[in-house]
């Protein structure tokens, strides 16, 4: 499996994790703890989700490290048959076969296993891809909905300009803390006060004949939804969802959330207007809900009622608030520091430790051991254990078996893996060579002379700057622009090749202007003159058709070809001939392939 999709998977595992603690926690403690520690805890597993950090010894690290090392002794044993080394020491403790008919059936035996292995490894090692189209559809069909939503509440916006209700509104936010002004608008379709937009948020009412002490409190909790940034606390989730899309804990966390954003901001109303005024603002709530059902909202906007089935539980919430002791408060920091603790402890797949410390490096043999088969018939030669590695793609473990490799063998497997040009074993192998080695530079002239920039590439990875400023001298010495592309990169000087590449460009425009002079073709811009007529088709190929110049100006009375010798100079300049017209013209196509 891709070791970037094993540690997104161990992120959503330790998430479900947490997420199952919150939740059992809760069935205690929702009572007894501030709501808004209860809605803001969340993103402490969002974080968690999101985020592949993780201390390097952790509680799922270690999990994986004992799976890791399963499979891979499951998976060793099940492709060697068995067989012993050359010094006469056991390695393996299956029964030998013990004719050669035997023998062939368990070649064909491992022969279909490696076909099912292959094809399991395919699947397992391209699920990313099936995460990845999922995520990015839910997503994408996500913000259409909310797109579309905007565009429908925003048709049938009225702003509102009455005086008194905007004093109102002031007065409102002033009473949380608002400095910042906030439009209000009307629409007879929305079915619930709510707080709409990202950058110029609004808040929107279904209409204006609102008793005042309702007014005042609709406000205020749309206020504190804006003033505690929920709109992107809610879309923040809403991300989170699409990307763990295949885990069910994460849908139950949006929902609760979503349950927790609305108690914690009545709570945080309750603590700007007070304890005593807890009754008026549930009747405010009640009068709310009794215009539900015109029109279902968007889950992108904040309202002031979600759920009538929420009411209920929000209410007694609201007529049991009390603000909580100092001893309430000192115990939910500890709480938090706890839930902080256990997601460093579960932590994620190391992926650090999956690189130095490869799981199943116990089960790599000397790397330059022989294995024999004995049999009734005598003894049968056996390959290096590396073939077994590298036929079966396990790069982690070819790495393990070529780090304890001899230079000789490293450099076999160098020319193989050259030969098969395999640039990720390449790069893998190059993993445990010394920066600047001579079997490194040795292969990169290699590729260099062959033109391979992908085997080129894996070997500068792991060269010094100052060799890499050598290679650079020898490219920009031999014009090669491919590999002074390559070696710019390597140095981050992209900069310095975009200004050498547009210089060359001109250089080679000027030479080849003044080339053609000589042969008689003036240049000027796009047009071409020969003779002192304006050419209509001018038509230069070089040798071998590796490259052409073809130009053609409707204006034009002449059509002209430039013939070059093997050296690629010109030679002369030829009119061309209606027959060789209805050629070029025929084989334009061809000449654009080339």
């Amino acid at each position: 499996m891709n070791t970037g999709f094993k540690l997104f998977l161990s992120m959503s595992f330790s998430g479900s994790v947490l997420i199952l603690a919150l939740l059992f926690g809760k069935r205690f403690l929702q009572d007894k703890i501030s709501r808004q520690w209860q809605y803001y805890i969340w993103l402490i597993v969002i974080f968690r989700l999101l985020f592949p950090f993780g201390p390097e010894i952790n509680l799922l690290g270690k999990t994986y490290q004992v799976a890791d090392r399963a499979i891979a002794q499951a998976d060793m044993s099940s492709q060697r048959p068995s067989f012993r080394t050359s010094g006469g020491g056991s390695a393996s403790t299956d029964d030998l076969p013990r004719n050669s008919e035997n023998t062939d059936s368990r070649t064909e035996d491992l022969t279909s296993y490696k076909r099912l292995r292959d094809i399991g490894t395919l699947v397992m090692n391209h699920m990313w891809l099936l995460w990845l189209v999922a995520a990015s559809g839910m997503l994408i069909r996500k913000i259409t909905f909310y797109q579309g939503f905007i565009r429908y509440i925003r048709a049938g916006l009225t702003p509102v300009s009455d005086i008194g209700i905007l004093d109102r509104l002031s007065i409102a936010a002033e009473s949380v803390g608002m400095k910042r002004p906030i439009e209000l608008y009307t629409n007879p379709l929305v079915s619930s006060p709510l707080l709409l937009g990202f950058f110029r948020p609004c808040i929107v009412l279904p209409g204006v004949d609102i008793p005042e002490k309702d007014f005042h409190y609709i406000v205020m909790h749309e206020m504190v939804h804006y003033r505690r940034r929920d709109i992107y606390y809610k879309w923040l989730v809403q991300a989170v969802v699409c990307l763990h899309w295949f885990n069910p804990l994460v849908y139950l966390m949006s929902r609760e959330i979503t349950r927790a954003c609305e108690f914690s901001c009545d709570e945080a109303v309750l603590v700007k207007a007070g304890c005593d005024n807890a009754q008026d603002y549930g009747e405010t709530l009640l009068n709310a809900m009794a215009a539900i059902g015109k029109y279902r909202e968007n889950f992108g906007a904040v309202t002031l009622s979600a759920n009538k089935q929420l009411l209920k539980e929000r209410l007694g919430a609201i007529m049991g608030f009390r603000k909580k002791s100092g001893r309430i408060r000192a115990f939910t920091g500890v709480l938090t520091l706890c839930v902080i603790f256990g997601a460093s402890f579960i932590g994620v797949y190391p992926v650090a430790a999956a690189t130095d410390q490869l799981p199943g490096s116990h089960l790599v043999p000397e790397a330059n051991d022989k294995y024999t088969f004995s049999d009734r018939t005598g003894t049968t030669a056996f390959p290096p254990v590396g073939e077994w590695y590298y036929e079966a793609g396990s790069l982690p473990l070819f790495q393990i078996m070529f780090a304890r490799m001899d230079e000789e063998a490293q450099t076999e497997w160098f020319d193989r893996v050259y030969a098969d040009r395999d640039i990720a074993h390449a790069a893998t192998a190059a993993n445990m060579l010394d920066e600047d080695c001579a079997l490194l530079q040795r292969f990169a002239q290699k590729a260099y002379e062959d033109g391979d920039a992908g085997f080129f590439s894996a070997m500068i990875m792991h060269m010094s700057e100052e060799m890499l400023e050598l290679w650079l001298d020898k490219a920009l010495e031999d014009g090669n622009q491919a590999f002074q592309s390559i070696l710019f990169n390597a140095l981050d000087r992209d900069n310095e090749f975009d200004e050498l590449k547009e210089k060359q460009e001109k250089e080679w425009a000027e030479a080849q202007k003044a080339e053609y002079q000589a042969a008689g073709v003036i240049v000027d811009g796009k047009k071409y003159y020969y003779q002192g007529q304006l050419v209509n088709i001018f038509l230069d190929i070089r040798a071998n058709k590796s490259f052409y110049t073809l130009n053609m100006n409707p204006a034009g009375i002449v059509n002209i070809r430039v013939v070059r010798g093997e050296d690629g100079k010109i030679t002369g300049v030829f009119y061309m001939t209606d027959a060789e017209v209805v050629e070029l013209l025929g084989d334009e196509d061809d000449l654009d392939e080339g």
